[in-house]
């Protein structure tokens, strides 16, 4: 068999800087291209569409390691192997196959290992065919070794890929990568594989699809109140068709139509095409500092993953101005959750697959359409000269740029702050398969009851602030005088009938059922998602324990004693814990609820594994290896307060503007050094020029300087505006002086350990910081 170029030509394409996850998705991408070919025509197809790929194996010697890739495919005549393994030649169309580039066979096996054998047969084909490249026995006479095998089953089709000689690195890896190269490969053809029926092995396990976990096609936050709200979905349907195009077979090239010959390269192989933008864009059911942004694929490829370009935006206007990210507001710490996954079929994309042709104007209508020409800060547009955003990208900013809990954001939550470690552990649940975790109704259960537990600690605070109103009928009551036209009461009951009832006889109460008060425990509990999961070890086992918490009543266990904790096993290795908040040992005691919890969970795994390990020792793995969230060290707690202090910086910022110079002149030099440095560290190299224009320099500001602003201009944010404390509402000195110290301290102490993480603070510092967070987020008001 001819093929061509030489040998040392060949050589040199293994040269090209290709990942050897990208080598294999080369192949892999011929093999889908053949499925896609088999579906279109209709035919009846026996035997699936499946491709195979076996990796060396680790106790394999390096001469022995070798790659193999299997599809079930059509198979090919030796006319069409000779022009499949020949160097520069492609029979893909460019527009509608994901192989693009005749190179693409020869780079990737010569990027793997020396020597390649392609076997291919078709049904009814009474042989396997195939050929042999070997780039060290190659001449320049071109001429590789055909090879003919026997086959067993004439009805066998397809085509199998067999690269030896690996190269020790590519050999190394592939050896040491197998579920990473099958996750990758999920994300990469995710869509194809959920699609379109494909099947994918890596090393004798299928490859699983790589979905979202994005919020529900319902799901949605109303922004703005009164006639101006407006409802947003997290769940945005994308399609957008543009004019057609005739595009060159030959180049690639696009163009206006009827032109008659290609403006590129003069070729007349030009086809009127669609231009056609589909997908959606969405939101993530959790917070995440990388896998969040835009998915961009090309014929059901993902070329693009996480790609964040359109959350930058730079001014039209200033050429050499620098790039502003505007998403995340506070990118630094809290991450993203805006996603998305768009096609787009005609764009053209680099050779290697990862990267469209940025500069192509088909890009660049499409960033125009998703994310719109003007910035999606409104206060940044409106300053500008932009009308409003009303780009796809833009109404799902304004929606969830926020991030508090609650409804107003679609936020899971505790009743007093975001749960955002936790809702990242049910994302991986998620991934993993776990049926509990694929609806989103364990994150809207969370939101809802966090906006519930908080609405009722207001109820709370109110009633405890308001006058006592005297019950009469109790008094009344009390006092042995039944009020005229009123019922004798049960507990003083007539003369004339001493039981209470009409028939003088005492009527039967029926006795409460274990499961009658396990029922009313449930419902007049809330959940806890912050403590409900799974807890356990490898060598006691694990117990999947939804944890729920009782506002107010008495929680009794089976004997009728009372108890603060209350674990009920049920089938399946699962278990539901109530925990009475009312409990002296937690409301006068101190005790926290997870401590107690632990507690009971520790004697039921015990008796369970039938272990010898005591109390102590479980319960010192269950914190350590089922609450990390709950561990007392610096990057757990400076994480939680590095949230917090975003959060309240972005709401502080809201009311800075009114006057931002008034707040900016608070900067003294080196915290302005600071502020510009943190700006440019997080690409807003613009902002730097327009510092005190606006309020977005608090975003950041060094974290002590919110301190400071807020000592220096309290009535901004007290009284309810980002704080509950009372400040200009009240007349005595003391009374405002008092309500602020009180913020104040907690804040200082979330502040001044975000400031000086990189030292290692003590566990009482730590201690202490902790309650700061949770005392200050009862202090911080709701939004309106």
């Amino acid at each position: 068999m001819k093929i061509t170029p030489s040998s040392r030509i060949l050589k040199m394409l293994g040269e090209i800087e290709f990942d050897e996850w990208q080598c294999i998705a080369e192949l892999v991408d011929n093999a889908f291209d053949d499925f896609t070919e088999i579906k279109k025509s209709g035919v009846p197809w026996a035997g699936g569409f499946k491709v195979s790929v076996s990796l060396p194996s680790n106790g394999a010697k390096s001469h022995e390691a070798k790659v193999v890739i299997q599809d079930t495919g059509r198979g090919m005549s030796y006319e069409e192997l000779e022009l499949a393994v020949r160097a520069g030649w492609s029979n893909n169309d460019r527009f509608d196959k994901l192989g693009l580039f005749g190179m693409g066979f020869n780079v990737s096996t010569a990027r793997l290992g020396r020597r390649t054998r392609v076997l291919t047969t078709r049904a009814g084909d009474p042989h396997w065919i195939g050929v042999e490249i070997d780039l060290d026995r190659i001449k320049d006479d071109f001429e590789a070794e055909d090879i003919v095998e026997p086959k067993a089953d004439p009805n066998e089709h397809g085509t199998k890929i067999e690269i030896s000689r690996l190269h020790a690195e590519r050999a190394d890896w592939l050896r040491r990568n197998a579920a990473n190269l099958r996750t990758t490969l999920g994300r990469t053809y995710s869509y194809i594989l959920e699609n379109n029926g494909y099947e994918l092995w890596v090393g004798g396990q299928r490859v699983k699809p790589r979905r979202h976990c994005r919020w529900g096609d319902d799901r949605y936050v109303i922004f703005g109140s009164g006639a101006s709200s407006e409802k947003i979905p997290a769940y945005i349907e994308i399609d957008e068709r543009f004019e057609p195009a005739e595009a060159c077979a030959d180049c690639g090239n696009w163009q206006v139509p009827n032109k008659g010959k290609c403006e590129q390269c003069d070729s007349q192989r030009l086809t009127l095409r669609e231009r056609r933008i589909h997908g959606w864009l969405g939101i993530q059911r959790h917070l995440h500092k990388r896998e969040y942004g835009i998915d961009f694929l090309r014929n059901g490829r993902k070329i693009l993953q996480w790609d964040k370009r359109l959350f930058e935006w730079s001014n039209p206007n200033d050429p050499q101005g620098l790039v502003d990210i505007e998403y995340p507001v506070d990118m630094a710490h809290q991450g993203g959750r805006i996603i998305g996954e768009i096609h787009l079929d005609h764009v053209p994309v680099t050779y290697q697959k990862n990267a469209f042709e940025y500069g192509d104007r088909s890009w660049r209508a499409a960033v125009d359409y998703l994310r719109g020409p003007g910035p999606l800060l409104p206060e940044k547009a409106k300053r500008l000269g932009y009308l409003e955003n009303a780009s796809p990208l833009a109404k799902l900013f304004k929606g969830y740029r926020r991030n508090d809990a609650g409804l107003r954001y679609l936020v899971p939550g505790d009743g007093t702050r975001p749960i955002h470690d936790t809702t990242r552990r049910w994302a991986d649940l998620f991934h993993r398969g776990d049926a509990e975790y694929q609806s989103d109704q364990l994150w809207w259960d969370a939101v809802v009851a966090h906006d519930a537990q908080g609405k009722k600690a207001k109820l709370d605070v109110a009633q405890n602030n308001s006058p006592i109103q005297p019950d009469e009928a109790a008094v009344l009551d009390a006092l042995g005088v039944t009020p005229k036209g009123a019922q004798p009461s049960a507990s003083n009951p007539g003369d004339d009938d001493v039981s209470g009832s009409p028939d003088g006889v005492t009527p039967t109460i029926k006795k409460e059922t274990t499961q009658d008060r396990l029922a009313r425990y449930r419902a007049d509990s809330r959940a806890m998602p912050e403590l409900s999961r799974d807890f356990g070890s490898p060598r006691v086992g694990f117990l999947h324990v939804e944890t729920r918490f009782l506002e107010a009543g008495q929680l009794t266990d089976d004997q009728g004693l009372p108890t603060p904790v209350l674990v009920v096993q049920g089938a399946g290795g699962k278990a539901t814990a109530f925990i009475n908040g009312s409990h002296e040992v937690f409301s006068k005691l101190g005790v926290e609820p997870v401590d107690l919890l632990l507690v009971e969970l520790a004697t039921i795994l015990k008796v369970k594994a039938e272990t010898g390990l005591t109390h102590a020792q479980l319960v010192a793995d269950l914190r350590a290896g089922c609450l990390p969230d709950h561990a007392l060290k610096a990057d757990v707690v400076a994480g939680q307060a590095r949230e917090l202090l975003a959060d309240l910086r972005v709401r502080m910022a809201s009311r800075v503007d009114v006057d931002p110079a008034r707040a900016y002149q608070y900067l003294s030099p080196d915290e302005l050094t600071a502020t510009e440095n943190e700006m440019i560290a997080n690409g807003q190299v613009g902002l730097t020029g327009k510092l005190g224009e606006t309020s977005e320099f608090l975003l950041y500001a060094p974290p002590l300087f919110t301190v400071k602003l807020l000592e220096s201009w309290p009535e901004a944010f007290m009284d309810g505006n980002v704080f509950v404390g009372p400040y200009a509402s009240v007349s005595s000195m003391s009374a405002r002086r008092l309500s602020l110290a009180k913020v104040v301290g907690y804040l200082t102490d979330i502040a001044t350990l975000v400031s000086f993480n990189a030292a290692d603070p003590g566990p009482q510092q730590l201690l202490r910081t902790r309650l700061s967070i949770k005392l200050l987020s009862d202090e911080i008001a709701s939004e309106t």
